[in-house]
């Protein structure tokens, strides 16, 4: 049975379940989407055909190149969530009256925050809106997580992940994820020392109010075959028609037989998808 469905990819649309439920995605010119569940076509063979033709996610004006992840040049100046305090939340400029959209950052920076712990190759420390919990971690390919403080917004949790970034991994070595070469973790017990680590500290900082947070440990398991003992990434624009087995899915990446594609770096991009 063959399953086909053409438009503008979006970020694959995930469902914490024993095992990681993906959903492909791609959009119309009306931003109507067609959603294909990708978990039954493990072993299967795919192909992505990409047309050339590039669509800003926001404005949805034609472009001729795509930034931050799916954003038109125009949108990537201009929009709240494409400025560099999304990157860095620490360096949140609100309150100097300098924030390119205030009522977005009222309704997306200033809500509750998660500072928590994962296990994507090892230990890492990050931040998430609590509403988001838990897209980011299955967007990041993290096989545990542990949240660990709540704040009431952005700049709080950035101030939290840049002290415990001094000494833990703030960043997702993606290739070995891929590879799935992990540490053996505890989580909890990994809690326990930081707050032991870095309670004074964090105490100390200005006009800083957190919650230590007591929660279970979220575990994730994904739909993979085999897991790629080296990593080649495919990119659309010097190869329009991808294809290969599928042989697993991480993070946002589809893991093939040919290589690994990130379908989130290329939001946006017009693409017809076919499996066999």
């Amino acid at each position: 049975m063959t399953s086909q469905i053409s438009g503008r990819l979006r970020k694959m649309a995930t469902q914490h379940q024993d095992t990681v439920a993906y959903e492909l995605r791609l959009a119309d010119e009306q931003g109507h989407y067609s959603q294909l569940p990708l978990n039954p076509l493990l072993g299967q063979t795919l192909s992505l055909n990409f047309s050339g033709d590039i669509f800003c996610i926001h404005c949805e004006r034609k472009t001729s190149r795509s930034f931050s992840q799916g954003y038109c040049y125009p949108c990537f100046k201009k929009l709240a969530q494409c400025d560099t305090c999304m990157v860095r939340p620490e360096t949140c400029h609100y309150q100097q009256g300098t924030c390119r959209e205030p009522e977005w950052a009222n309704h997306h920076c200033f809500q509750p925050h998660l500072i928590y712990l994962a296990n994507t190759t090892g230990l890492k420390v990050g931040i998430t809106r609590e509403s988001n919990m838990p897209t980011r971690w299955m967007d990041q390919g993290a096989v545990a997580a542990l949240p660990l403080f709540r704040v009431t917004n952005r700049l709080d949790s950035g101030r939290i992940e840049t002290t415990l970034a001094e000494s833990i991994k703030d960043k997702t070595a993606w290739q070995a994820m891929l590879k799935n070469q992990l540490l053996e973790l505890d989580l909890q017990a990994e809690a326990h020392s930081v707050v032991q680590e870095y309670e004074v500290r964090l105490n100390a900082l200005p006009n800083l109010a957190y919650q230590r947070l007591d929660m279970p440990v979220k575990t994730f398991h994904y739909p993979v075959l085999s897991y790629p003992t080296k990593v080649k990434s495919l990119n659309p624009e010097k190869q329009p028609r991808i294809e290969g087995q599928l042989l697993g899915i991480k993070g946002q990446y589809l893991l093939l037989d040919t290589g690994v594609i990130n379908l989130r770096k290329y939001a946006g991009y017009v693409a017809e998808f076919c499996a066999t």
